[in-house]
């Protein structure tokens, strides 16, 4: 009599009975949850969320020429006026003509970046010295000679004629400078060093006018009294007031309504 050569099954491993339907373990009765993008819900498998575009950062060589281009064209600018050539802010940036109008296609663009640039220093100039000197007038007085270096008077012939100072980009500027300049003053006058019948306004349009070159003298001609002078005015502004002032003092709005 012949055996029977029928094979029997062998047992299921646990790790194989684990996840089917019917068997009570945990995920058994939800096919598919152990894939990535699984639904619980039984739906399938859910598509990965997208994700975020990236923002391409600039290369660093292109940082380097706006900044050494808007640096250039400042300094060009406040010595030949809103009308000097572009040819030679480029030779002075040590950059080509295309590259120069890559970045700032016209006048006006580059017009408006500069007045950005001047106005984004001087605010930090006036945060940073606030932050950093021993007292309030020490902060003031860094303040104001580091601002003239900037040419920040200077600047003011280009915002004439067809300059937009309501772009909202230098009216953000021009508050940030606001804030951090009235910061300084007024942490000055709490402290008792700086008097109290001035205000920030009377400080910018001294600024403006001391560090403005006269007609008819260039800008290195007078670079060595600005800051002379500024000092002479700065310590006007100690307290106690050695005189007392005529009218009243000047905000930087009431600067705005004037010169509108």
């Amino acid at each position: 009599m012949k055996r029977s050569t029928t094979l029997v099954a062998a047992p299921a491993a646990p790790e194989a009975v684990a996840g089917l339907p019917g068997t009570g373990l945990p995920g058994a009765d939800l096919p598919g949850t152990d894939l990535p993008g699984a639904d619980p819900s039984g739906a399938g498998p859910t598509a990965p969320e997208p994700r975020p575009a990236r923002v391409p950062r600039p290369r660093a060589d292109a940082v380097r020429n706006r900044e050494r281009i808007l640096v250039a064209a400042r300094e060009v600018l406040v010595e030949l006026g809103s009308g000097a050539p572009f040819d030679e802010i480029a030779r002075r940036a040590g950059i080509g003509n295309a590259t120069l109008y890559r970045h700032f296609p016209d006048r006006a663009a580059l017009v408006h970046h500069v007045v950005l640039f001047v106005m984004d220093r001087v605010t930090a100039q006036a945060e940073d010295s606030l932050a950093e000197e021993p007292d309030a007038f020490a902060a003031l007085c860094r303040f104001t000679h580091a601002a003239a270096d900037e040419r920040i008077g200077a600047l003011c012939p280009m915002l004439a004629g067809d300059f937009d100072g309501e772009h909202p980009e230098l009216v953000a500027a021009r508050e940030a400078l606001a804030e951090a300049v009235e910061t300084l003053v007024t942490a000055g006058q709490e402290t008792g060093l700086i008097r109290t019948d001035i205000g920030v306004g009377d400080l910018m349009i001294a600024l403006s006018q001391l560090s403005r070159p006269l007609p008819g003298i260039s800008c290195t001609e007078v670079e060595g009294f600005v800051h002379r002078h500024l000092q002479l005015f700065l310590d006007g502004l100690r307290a106690p007031a050695r005189s007392e002032l005529p009218g009243s003092a000047a905000t930087l709005e009431d600067l705005r309504q004037k010169t509108m």
